[in-house]
């Protein structure tokens, strides 16, 4: 019997090990970034991977158009209000969410979910607590990181999705 609980143990032990470098190891190529913005007492902070074009078609390719995307790497990309906002034009509460979009070519649906902690691959419509249209625009010289950037703005901030060719405006105010 402590044989086999030895074995166990030593399994658990290399699996332990395996996930951690596994972690590490897409941290190093898409890394974990965080933005703040705090204005006049509104804080607005997310969480967030950073994976990189390296030559691929990235909206319309790598992500797909129509379809959910994590808005990021590795992790859901987890976004923060620590008061009500407007995202373009719809309420929010205060909390912490977690930001998915879909893509098009000329406009995208901005999610916030209301499930957080999960693998940015784990989507739960169900869990949805706001849905958004926004536009995008080109973007010039091409963005080889995708970036999430907060930009003042009276009364809040622009986010700025920002990779490849694209720019996403999402317009985050105070109530």
């Amino acid at each position: 019997m402590k044989r086999v609980l030895f074995i166990l143990a030593i399994i658990a032990a290399v699996l332990l090990v395996g996930l951690f470098a596994l972690r590490s190891w897409t941290k190093s190529s898409s890394p974990e970034t965080l933005v703040q913005l705090n204005q006049n007492g509104l804080n607005i902070s997310v969480d967030y991977c950073q994976p990189r074009k390296k030559g691929r078609v990235i909206f319309g390719g790598l992500v797909p158009y129509g379809n959910v995307w994590r808005t990021g790497a590795n992790e859901a990309t987890v976004i923060k209000f620590d008061q009500p906002v407007l995202v373009a034009g719809q309420p929010l509460k205060a909390g912490e969410y977690t930001l998915w979009t879909i893509p098009s070519a000329t406009s995208w649906v901005v999610i916030m979910n209301g499930e957080t902690g999960q693998w940015g691959t784990n989507y739960d419509q169900t869990k949805d607590v706001l849905r958004v249209p926004v536009t995008s625009r080109k973007h010039s010289p091409v963005a080889e990181q995708f970036t999430i950037n907060l930009v003042e703005q009276p009364g809040g901030a622009d986010m700025l999705l920002t990779w490849d060719e694209t720019e996403v405006v999402v317009p985050i105010r105070k109530q």
